[in-house]
């Protein structure tokens, strides 16, 4: 993470780029989620859209958008501090409901479906991945 600068994450960047801002999210969406899962009123959206991000299947800029905004929702620096109860995922909320409206037609059925194995806590567990996915 000392290597990222602020803002960095915010734009879709290349293929490099958006291969560090992957591993970044991969390495804390979960614990992340797991803070914010009952603030977050569309939580199947935002980990289909994690799905959708890490498919190799997905287009270069949707992984780009859905990466950059991820990344908003889980790296440290933020707008207004997440530990603000009610008041600290607004942002992260608002960013991720751009993202998701900029790019649903990509999020495809297997996403939902890794999403709800997740969610319901069958089969996958958070911190896996779902290879075809």
């Amino acid at each position: 993470m000392d290597d990222v600068k602020i803002g960095e994450i915010l734009l879709p960047g290349d293929e490099e780029t958006q291969s560090r801002q992957e591993e970044q999210v991969k390495a804390r969406f979960w614990p992340t989620l797991r803070k914010a899962i009952r603030h977050i009123p569309f939580s199947r959206d935002v980990v289909a859209a994690f799905f959708c991000a890490t498919d190799r299947q997905t287009p270069l800029r949707v992984r780009g958008i859905l990466l950059a905004a991820l990344g908003y929702f889980v790296l440290p620096f933020d707008a207004v501090p997440d530990m603000l109860a009610f008041v600290g995922f607004t942002d992260d909320i608002a960013v991720l409901t751009t993202a998701l409206a900029m790019i649903n037609s990509h999020i495809k059925e297997k996403h939902y479906d890794a999403a709800d194995a997740v969610l319901s806590d069958e089969g996958l567990r958070p911190g896996e991945t779902q290879s075809s996915a």
